[in-house]
């Protein structure tokens, strides 16, 4: 039982320190313009490509068709909604009520 308790210590710490080093050595520093800009298209970058896969090959091969596909098509009038409205509850709340309407006509 303490090597488990050493051992979950241990992954925590694994996982804060490279979360708060970086926070700490550049909270008190201003970072050149073209690193700040190159930075900020990280999380797009980062959602798409945990959304790419899930969009275009769910099922470990590409398929668009409606039927085998339902989640892509889906997601064309969501990121219209997301962009129309730039509201995230918003853009949740249709994605998730789109996906159930389409899998309850569907099946």
């Amino acid at each position: 039982m303490p090597e488990i308790a050493i051992l979950i210590f241990l992954m925590s710490l694994v996982t804060f320190i490279p979360r708060v080093l970086p926070i700490l050595v550049l909270s008190r520093r201003k970072l050149p313009e073209p690193v700040e800009r190159w930075l900020s298209y990280v999380p797009v970058a980062v959602l798409a490509a945990l959304l790419a896969p899930a969009l275009f090959v769910p099922a470990g091969e590409l398929n668009l068709a409606f039927t085998v596909n339902p989640v892509f098509w889906v997601s064309i009038p969501v990121f219209a909604i997301a962009a129309l409205t730039r509201n995230l509850f918003i853009t949740v709340l249709s994605g998730m009520t789109l996906i159930a309407l389409v899998r309850h006509f569907i099946s």
